[in-house]
């Protein structure tokens, strides 16, 4: 554009708004009307603050805020440790941002009543009201979850802080504290998928693989050995002093008065013509030499991580107390895995016949609430496991889901038909699928050893619960057909050789 004969540049109007194009669009139009600074040196300060936020520093003195609004606004930044909670995250750094900038504006307001160092400091400690508040539903969203996921995008934050104060979150934080006496299971989960070969060779998988070898054996080999002299055979006409094998024109040579003195010299020097015999005999003898053998080798593979995760949860009467509450900190510690590591995380909760609850988790608002109903969802009827099973296998053949793992999180007391059965081992066999599963029960049952590949045994699963869902379980089929295995207090009875035997009624 060529410039105005008088030295006016058009271009000029939009340089005290170039900083915009480094903000989000949620901080325009707080950034533009603010009163605190003039317009230029605020946007540019803003984008700095924002920057620094990003990257967990403690913002510097820049061109916003001013002082002396700049002084106890940072103090309350640092005192509440907000950097720590925007490192990485410009989604919470934005929100910081846009916070700074309402309570600010306030200022102005705050002047009415108060002189200026006095209406600053109550802006700034409004802020670091608002934060203290904040800080700690984050605290305990990073606990239950691990991390924030998208709650602090757009407008979700509101919703998600009055979830935070419902029944159903106050049952996910007691979940949580479960999952810390369950190290184990914590290890099983991160160790599911198979999008993702690492360098270290999984131990609970090698399949044994059909190998040739050269080996150095000992086989037997067949020879024959002569044995000259033996009348078993005539090969010939030889000369020796034999008289019994002689031929018929020698032993006439001694009818003869004259020949007879030849026959005694040839029979002297054994130059007789005699019939040649000899015996062959045929025997095994061992001898060393290579040979091939065929043997069936385990071949260690390498293991496989990653990829999104399906789950199976068994919410039948069976599994009500303790067991219930193992089977869902597996859910919510798949969750958290899920939203540390970027991954998809389906669960189906089962019952009975045509009661399954299907949900995709994540960490955001609407994941949050799925995941408070999926795990205060009970149905406590029978236990159809064919459903779920069904479904997830039909979500493996999908993409998005062919790398995925299955856990089944139950106590066992299923049985799945033989049609399902031989689909999921036409699953495992040809796509690699892998079945998961978390035991809460005093053994080992037939439904979990045909259907997973592999069983996490919770031995200590009537531990995890409070006194009352431990006395709950009595209503079990193991408690209905095996009464010996508890005392009366609803605890297992056990001593040092074993299970104590039922008393006898008196």
């Amino acid at each position: 554009m060529s410039a105005h004969p008088g030295g006016f540049s058009p271009d000029a109007l939009d340089a005290p708004l170039a900083s915009l194009d480094e903000l989000p669009r949620s901080l325009w139009l707080q950034g533009i009307i603010n009163s605190v600074g003039k317009l230029p040196g605020r946007l540019a300060g803003l984008s700095s603050l924002r920057r620094s936020l990003s990257q967990g520093n403690l913002p510097p003195a820049a061109e916003w805020p001013v002082p002396p609004v700049a002084d106890p606004f940072l103090h309350k930044v640092a005192e509440l440790e907000l950097p720590r909670y925007c490192r990485e995250r410009e989604d919470v750094a934005d929100q910081v941002v846009q916070s700074l900038l309402w309570h600010s504006d306030r200022i102005i307001d705050y002047l009415h009543e108060h002189d200026l160092d006095q209406a600053v400091a109550r802006a700034a400690e409004a802020f670091a009201a608002e934060w203290r508040s904040t800080t700690g539903e984050m605290d305990e969203l990073l606990y239950v979850f691990g991390a924030l996921g998208d709650t602090l995008k757009g407008e979700r934050w509101a919703l998600v802080k009055g979830l935070l104060h419902s029944e159903g979150w106050q049952e996910l934080v007691r979940i949580r504290k479960r999952l810390e006496a369950m190290p184990e299971l914590r290890a099983v989960i991160r160790g599911l998928g198979r999008a993702r070969q690492t360098d270290e060779f999984d131990d609970r998988e090698r399949p044994e693989v059909e190998v040739i070898e050269r080996v150095h054996g000992v086989r037997l080999h067949a020879r024959e050995l002569r044995i000259p002299e033996v009348p078993a055979e005539t090969r010939g006409v030889q000369r020796s002093g034999r008289i019994a094998r002689m031929l018929p024109s020698e032993a006439a040579l001694l009818r003869h008065p004259r020949l007879r003195l030849v026959w005694f010299a040839r029979h002297a020097e054994r130059a007789l013509l005699t019939y040649e015999d000899d015996d062959r005999v045929r025997e095994a003898v061992p001898v060393e030499a290579p040979a091939w053998r065929r043997r069936a080798h385990p071949r260690p593979q390498r293991r496989l991580e990653m990829g999104p995760m399906i789950l199976c949860v068994d919410t039948s009467a069976s599994m009500h107390g303790a067991a219930e509450d193992v089977a869902k900190a597996t859910v919510l510690e798949a969750m958290r895995t899920a939203a540390a590591q970027k991954r998809r995380c389906l669960a189906y909760a089962f019952s009975g016949p045509e009661e399954v609850v299907e949900r995709e988790l994540g960490v955001d608002e609407e994941g949050i609430t799925g995941a408070i109903a999926f795990l205060t969802q009970s149905f406590h009827g029978g236990t159809d496991v064919d459903e779920p099973l069904r479904r997830a296998l039909e979500r493996i053949q999908e993409e998005a889901w062919q790398f995925a793992d299955l856990v089944i999180a139950s106590d066992g007391q299923f049985a799945p038909t033989p049609e399902l059965a031989a689909r999921l081992d036409g699953a495992k066999r040809d796509l690699g699928l892998r079945v998961q599963g978390v035991l809460t029960a005093d053994r080992d049952t037939v439904g979990m050893l045909e259907v997973c590949s592999h069983i996490l045994r919770v031995n200590e699963w009537r531990q995890l619960a409070e006194p009352a869902s431990a006395k709950g379980d009595r209503g079990s089929l193991a408690v209905r057909y095996f009464p010996g295995v508890f005392a009366s207090d609803g605890e297992p009875a056990r001593v040092s050789g074993g299970v104590i035997p039922p008393r006898a009624k008196e």
